[in-house]
């Protein structure tokens, strides 16, 4: 029997714990449906074929996610966004290892030393690994502290930067090394087996998956060939001429700022979504204005020691002193200078900074995806006093970015790339980068097989657009649509009318309401017996309007904690505006937001209540983001939801009647061979009560009925159906329904 693999979508950890050491993090239900416990060791097949160790993913995180980091993404030879094949393997504990390094590390590490710092790690022949030993799951007999102290006394301070290239192993795949393992280094010791033809003999070298050309923690010249022009900044080009005046007055006209009573200090905080392009937009005005510019990337500054975190920045900020005027650019600022509980490295590297600042030809500017979570003291007036953000791109703006993009990519005829716009919504700069390789992967593929002059077509692209997942929606659960309309949906004309133009048409036609003075509605709430299809209906109003859709559970956002729940909201919100335009979907909204003063669980109800009250009709506009709650209970949400400027749109769902039962019980039987004595119409007049799930599950039972008649049944005759009645029986309250129509009369 084959063992299972399941294709998942790469994101970078944010841990500091996991960076460089061999790990991955999958779901604990991924590990399960893979036959996988922690530390077990796993296949991961990218642009090439590496090995590692899956342990379980922190809570929150999406099942459809793993967690890398820089140098496992350089291991498969892929970037963030893109898909990954995970499935597990055996590992043969290793007779012998050959590696090749820096000549520093040649010259200062015995083959003692190395095994001490490749103990418990997996990997395979042209792998690059780190120096930093595997002390998440540290393997029998190992001594950890030790080896971290014999590596740092025989390398020094850039130890952890190290990284080695796994020349030669025996045997060959995916090995563990262990304390009887032979460790040398290339060409002292003729290696057993040599790597294969189709791996060649790189030297090490550190990857950062975005910023090509960037030095591990370090320096950069100019960013010439990293940086695109100006002009092809399409969505940011008001970004980019305020940058490139406050560069122009600090470094090129400082006695005019003098005159007028102010320094030319320059600190800039830069924000904005992940893989919006914070990084290229400096980087592209630095060379339109002849600026060099020193990268650091925070992230790799993080995992290190504090003495060696801040000797790196020190070398960073001398290394800007060698071509004036230059930038100092810190990416993921928020990584080592969190908001809550900052280490106390914190306080040196601010030091450092304000330090900096001080020099005259010198501007910092520190990027961010969440402003929110970088530490206060970053802002004051001494360091990043001025910011600057970066919107998400609208569909005009992705259109002209794909132009850009697609530029050098030779297109069939006939492309819309407006089309391919409007269908990625909450797509940023990077997932367009993954959106063309995906297509030009597909187109790859079909010219293998078809031969003449290889070109990507619309439907590569389309195709593409459904496995890209934007990087705003990595870390959310969502609700997928499989490809449903509301077309799909049978009946219930008055409330498919209802949705449309409640939720799709403020997001379709918004210039329609500009144009009348009214302000569209910011959300719907939608209300019914259980199993009539509440939820069914979202899916398909998602799938008609090619939205993205955060779905939330009533309980999910209630937490113990003070502060934690409200966090949450505010998290929901902020994610959803970036992924505009988005649906929100509440699903058992009166779990979430019940009447308050009437719960017993000391006030974390009626907070998420006033929390959500105020991202509906705060002092922020909610702009592209329609919320969607649904409920069997309406009574048990507090009416401040549902006065008009909020969930003001009520939607009663009711239960099918018999036509709609009708259409219910064929769609449900789609793919079922029914018998020519099946009247399903007749049989929906007989099924009062029932609800459209209980239709689908009677089909069900029918077809279960039939195999438990005989496993080779070919269709599902008039008797399986009766005799599935007897099963399932209708799940309507009449009470309940009575209820409910009541409460829809009455609004």
């Amino acid at each position: 029997m084959s063992s299972p693999r399941l294709p998942l979508t790469v994101r970078h950890t944010t841990s500091a714990l996991d960076s460089r050491r061999g790990v991955i993090r999958l779901h604990p239900e991924v590990l399960d449906a893979l036959g996988l416990r922690a530390w077990d060791a796993v296949r991961l097949t990218g642009a090439r074929v590496s090995a590692a160790l899956a342990a379980a993913s922190p809570p929150g995180s999406a099942p459809g996610v793993v967690l890398a980091d820089d140098v496992t993404m350089a291991n498969l030879g892929i970037t963030e966004g893109s898909e990954v094949i995970v499935e597990p393997c055996e590992v043969s504990a290793a007779r012998s290892v050959t590696v090749a390094g820096s000549r520093l590390a040649t010259m200062s590490l015995t083959p003692h030393t190395l095994r001490l710092a490749l103990l418990g790690k997996v990997f395979t022949v042209g792998d690059a690994v780190s120096l930093l030993p595997q002390d998440l799951a540290p393997p029998p007999g190992s001594d950890v502290a030790a080896a971290r102290g014999v590596l740092s006394r025989s390398i020094g301070a850039s130890w952890t930067t190290e990284l080695l290239t796994i020349t030669a192993t025996d045997p060959q795949g995916p090995v563990a090394v262990g304390q009887a393992t032979v460790v040398s280094w290339r060409g002292d010791t003729p290696p057993r087996h040599t790597s294969a033809p189709t791996q060649p003999d790189t030297t090490p070298i550190d990857v950062e998956p975005l910023d090509v050309g960037t030095q591990p923690g370090g320096q950069t010249g100019n960013q010439e060939d990293a940086a695109p022009p100006l002009a092809d900044l399409a969505g940011a080009e008001t970004a980019a001429r305020t940058l490139s005046e406050w560069l122009d007055l600090a470094f090129h006209r400082p006695d005019l700022l003098s005159k007028l009573g102010t320094s030319p200090h320059l600190g800039i905080l830069l924000s904005g979504p992940e893989g919006v392009g914070k990084t290229t937009l400096v980087r592209s005005v630095a060379r339109a204005s002849e600026i060099d510019v020193v990268t650091v990337e925070v992230p790799t500054l993080a995992v290190l020691e504090p003495d060696a975190a801040v000797a790196r920045l020190a070398e960073a900020v001398a290394a800007t002193s060698r071509a004036e005027p230059s930038v100092l650019l810190l990416t993921d600022i928020d990584t080592l200078l969190p908001a809550s509980s900052p280490p106390p490295v914190a306080t040196v590297v601010l030091d450092r900074l304000r330090e900096a600042l001080t020099r005259a030809g010198l501007a910092v500017v520190a990027t961010t995806a969440h402003p929110e979570a970088v530490d206060p003291r970053l802002r004051a007036v001494d360091l990043l006093d001025r910011e600057l953000r970066l919107g998400m791109p609208d569909a005009r703006t992705r259109a002209e970015l794909l132009g850009v993009l697609l530029r050098q990519t030779p297109l069939d005829s006939g492309i819309d790339l407006g089309a391919v716009a409007e269908r990625t919504p909450g797509f940023v700069a990077a997932d367009l980068v993954a959106l063309r390789r995906d297509a030009a992967l597909r187109a790859a593929l079909r010219h293998t097989g078809e031969g003449g002059e290889p070109r990507v077509r619309q439907q590569d692209l389309l195709d593409a657009v459904e496995s890209v997942r934007p990087i705003s929606m990595s870390t959310t659960d969502t609700l997928a649509t499989g490809g449903l309309t509301l077309d799909d949906v049978g009946d219930m004309a008055d409330v498919k009318q209802s949705l449309t133009e409640a939720v799709l048409w403020p997001l379709r036609y918004p210039d329609s309401f500009a144009r009348l003075g009214v302000a569209p509605p910011r959300g719907v709430l939608i209300y019914g017996p259980p199993g009539n299809g509440k939820t069914f209906l979202v899916r398909a109003l998602a799938g008609t309007g090619a939205l993205n859709v955060f779905s939330v559970k009533g309980a999910e956002l209630m937490d113990k904690w003070v502060g934690e729940s409200e966090r949450a909201v505010r998290e929901l919100f902020r994610k959803a505006a970036e992924a505009a335009p988005s649906l929100i979907f509440l699903d058992e909204v009166d779990a979430l937001v019940p009447r308050r003063g009437q719960s017993s669980d000391s006030g974390a109800s009626d907070r998420v209540v006033a929390a959500l009250l105020t991202e509906l009709d705060g002092v922020e506009p909610l702009r592209d983001v329609v919320v969607v709650g649904a409920t069997n209970r309406p009574e048990l949400v507090d009416p401040a939801l549902l006065r008009p400027g909020r969930l003001e749109r009520l939607i009663y769902v009711p239960p099918p009647d018999a036509e709609a039962r009708a259409q219910i019980l064929r769609a449900s039987a789609r793919n079922t061979p029914l018998a020519d004595d099946v009247d399903l119409d007749a049989l929906a007049a007989q099924l009062e009560r029932y609800s459209a799930a209980d239709c689908a599950a009677l089909i069900r039972e029918a077809a279960l009925t039939a195999m438990r008649e005989s496993l080779e049944a070919a269709e599902v005759t008039a008797r399986h159906l009766a005799k599935a009645r007897e099963a399932v029986r209708p799940s309507l309250d009449p009470a309940q329904l009575a209820e409910l129509e009541a409460y829809a009369e009455s609004r």
